[in-house]
């Protein structure tokens, strides 16, 4: 799964530092050969000596860049590090187990997964897209280069756009078994690079005939290979997810496989509605579709297949505020505290809660909901410092709207001093989360005592 790239040195410094020494070993010779040292010589190597300095303090902070951007891969996200490696991922796939791997396993003659030990079906790798766009805006985020995280670019050739148009007229005729061929060839070819995504992009016709079939036809594989080759679409850049996203077939047609499709189809709708709504502007338009609905109840299934990509998805969609009272409305909030009562999923749907907390209707299904308990217990007990954060975050919210709380926060503190623990020992923003509902108790107990 994980091809790390490495920090090379400017060739050019390094070839500067190697003349310099040998231009210094010259000069030395010559001060053996001379009888008494010339002030000419010496000026001539102090001057090689400065030049070199000022070379190899140039080498030494180049490297130090280096380092620090290593330093912030390995401080990268848990879930964008290579399970076997421990390094960004840029090539991420998945394995039969599910399971992001990498291909030297393979290759070495195991036929089982390195984290879960069970014997692999088969040793197929299929690309993880969602992780891989994923870990591109995440490096793009801190500044790191993703110079070999994607395969470069293709120009498209003559031969490139007359498959392509036959493609088209053949997923678009009245034939099913044409439609069928045309529609798995394409995602084929839209997966395989990026030559076939990019002829997408030149006009909104191509994505209207591609989607063209699913208007009339109930076929579940050819649904299954369109969507994914919407997805492949998608993720080629920012133009691509905006034509796809237009086009008005398209969102009802993601909205119909997410309630009636194949598992891997509504998983690669979810996957692509994720994709799209990179795009900011794309958000509102999805958010407006009632998308948030199905991507909920999809998550509501927990298919291990499934539920990741409509929690990315549903994540991604949120960051637009006016769509997290439309996913507070339909359900979301009772969903996630389910699944996380339950310890399922907990890294990512906590991160999920925590962002729809800020949403007042959130806060009380939350206390309906009994969430202060299991809240309280994975600040307490859960030894991953993000779920910790997140559970502080929300329970801080809570505790600033709904003052029948404190007390259950209070008889917490004085139990186990779990606010006052993550006040000292938490993330920067754990701490500070924690210290506002010290806070919060302190006052409220000098109110008491006044009163």
């Amino acid at each position: 799964m994980a091809k790390t790239g490495f920090f090379d040195s400017d060739p050019t410094a390094i070839a500067k530092a190697k003349e310099l020494k040998r231009e210094m070993k010259k000069l030395l010779s010559n001060i053996e050969e001379e009888d008494g040292l010339s002030v000419q010589t010496i000026d001539q190597l102090q001057e090689a000596l400065s030049a070199f300095r000022q070379a190899t303090t140039m080498r030494k902070m180049e490297k130090s860049s280096s380092l620090e951007m290593l330093e912030t891969a390995v401080s990268c996200p848990d879930e964008f590090r290579c399970p076997l490696s421990n390094e960004l991922m840029r090539d991420p796939v998945v394995l039969a187990s599910g399971q992001l791997f990498i291909q030297r396993w393979l290759s070495s003659g195991n036929r089982t997964c390195p984290k879960t030990e069970q014997v692999l079906p088969h040793t197929a790798l299929t690309p993880n897209v969602l992780i891989r766009d994923m870990i591109s805006k995440w490096c793009k985020t801190v500044g790191l280069e993703t110079k070999n995280l994607h395969e470069s670019k293709k120009a498209v050739t003559r031969s490139d756009r007359e498959v392509f148009n036959s493609l088209l007229c053949k997923v678009s005729s009245s034939n099913i078994q044409d439609q069928r061929s045309a529609a798995k060839e394409l995602r084929r070819l839209t997966k395989k690079g990026t030559e076939f995504r990019a002829l997408f992009g030149e006009s909104s016709e191509g994505i209207t005939r591609l989607v063209s079939p699913l208007l009339l036809n109930r076929d579940e594989q050819l649904q299954e290979d369109v969507i994914t080759t919407l997805l492949n679409i998608s993720i080629h850049d920012d133009s691509n997810k905006k034509l796809v996203c237009e086009n008005p077939n398209v969102i009802p047609l993601l909205i119909d496989a997410l309630t009636r499709g194949t598992v891997a189809t509504r998983s690669n709708a979810a996957a692509a509605i994720f994709t799209l709504s990179a795009l900011d502007s794309n958000k509102v338009l999805i958010g407006k579709s009632g998308v948030l609905k199905p991507l909920i109840d999809l998550l509501e299934e927990g298919n291990p297949l499934a539920i990741k990509d409509a929690a990315a998805a549903i994540f991604t969609l949120c960051i637009a505020h006016e769509n997290r009272s439309r996913a507070v409305k339909d359900g979301a909030v009772r969903v996630l505290g389910k699944k996380i009562s339950e310890g399922l999923y907990v890294d990512e749907l906590l991160a999920l809660l925590a962002m729809l907390v800020t949403h007042w209707k959130a806060v009380e299904e939350l206390g309906e909901l009994g969430g202060v308990s299991w809240l309280l217990e994975i600040t307490r007990e859960s030894e991953c410092k993000r779920n910790k954060e997140n559970a502080i975050v929300i329970l801080h919210t809570i505790c600033f709207s709904d003052r029948t709380k404190w007390k259950e926060i209070r008889e917490e503190e004085s139990s186990h001093g779990t606010i006052t623990r993550l006040a000292r020992e938490g993330t920067s923003r754990a701490q500070r989360k924690a210290n506002g509902i010290l806070d919060r108790l302190r006052k409220a107990m000098n109110l008491t005592h006044t009163a």
